[in-house]
């Protein structure tokens, strides 16, 4: 009876991790005053706890919100995952999961005159729990022996660009640089950060749900506060810019070359 019950305990754990593409990523639970975040961490290969690594940490897009803390990884997960990646570019990756229902960043939908969605941030929105218990999560984190604080990293898409944004504006000396993916910010607070840390901007010329212009907008304004920044425009791709930056081959050699001073 007890071969039997470690058999089928085996063929469990098996099937659990046939399930998840991506088993590298340790599940974990982050609770802090009775709230809870669910989030995906993968260390580096032949991980030393003597050394000191850099942190990735990626926000999801709206799709990906629930609690199955799987389904942030859909996008992303791959690239970090890779082995060859993972040996040439040592970090620590975070990849959180915002509940159903909430959202990184505060902001009000409404309709222009045709009719069409629009997304509207506001000055002095508190910052949502889900992104106060990401930014808690690395502090927690951070605050190790085995991390190099000077640099921390951060990246998000879509819903996720939008509290990459919103990251740099409440806390703009903690990263060491950012790239935000189809997402926005508010061009107003670009003095709060742009002279910190450079970003990487990426969007898709033809997006038909995040408008290019949050993108172009938030470069115009980083420029002209003097940031170190740079921009990929695809033309023709739609909301799926991701699929492009995460191709870049510049990117990760470029993320993971930052350090904060």
């Amino acid at each position: 009876m007890k071969q039997i019950l470690a058999i089928a305990l085996m063929l469990a754990f098996v099937s659990a991790r046939a399930q998840d593409q991506f088993p590298d990523f340790e599940k974990k639970t982050f609770i802090r005053n009775g709230d809870t975040l669910l989030y995906r961490i993968l260390y580096p290969l032949n991980y030393h706890k003597g050394k000191k690594y850099p942190v990735i940490l990626f926000l999801h897009g709206s799709g990906e919100r629930g609690n199955d803390n799987t389904a942030q990884l859909v996008h992303g997960g791959k690239l970090f995952a890779d082995s060859a990646v993972r040996q040439k570019y040592p970090a620590i990756v975070i990849f959180p999961q915002c509940p159903s229902g909430t959202s990184w960043v505060g902001y009000k939908s409404k309709q222009d005159s045709t009719g069409k969605r629009m997304i509207a941030l506001e000055d002095g929105t508190p910052i949502q729990r889900s992104l106060e218990l990401t930014k808690l999560l690395m502090d927690s984190i951070s605050g190790s022996n085995r991390v190099d604080k000077h640099r921390l990293y951060i990246g998000g898409l879509s819903m996720g660009g939008f509290g990459t944004f919103d990251m740099l504006q409440r806390f703009p000396s903690y990263f060491a640089a950012a790239f935000p993916i189809c997402g926005g910010g508010r061009p107003e607070d670009a003095t709060k950060y742009a002279k910190q840390l450079p970003l990487w901007i990426f969007h898709g010329g033809a997006d038909d749900v995040v408008n290019p212009d949050w993108s172009r907008n938030m470069v115009a304004a980083l420029k002209q506060a003097g940031a170190d920044i740079k921009y990929t425009e695809y033309p023709g791709v739609k909301h799926n810019s991701w699929d492009n930056a995460f191709a870049e081959p510049g990117l990760l050699p470029w993320l993971m070359s930052q350090s904060r001073k």
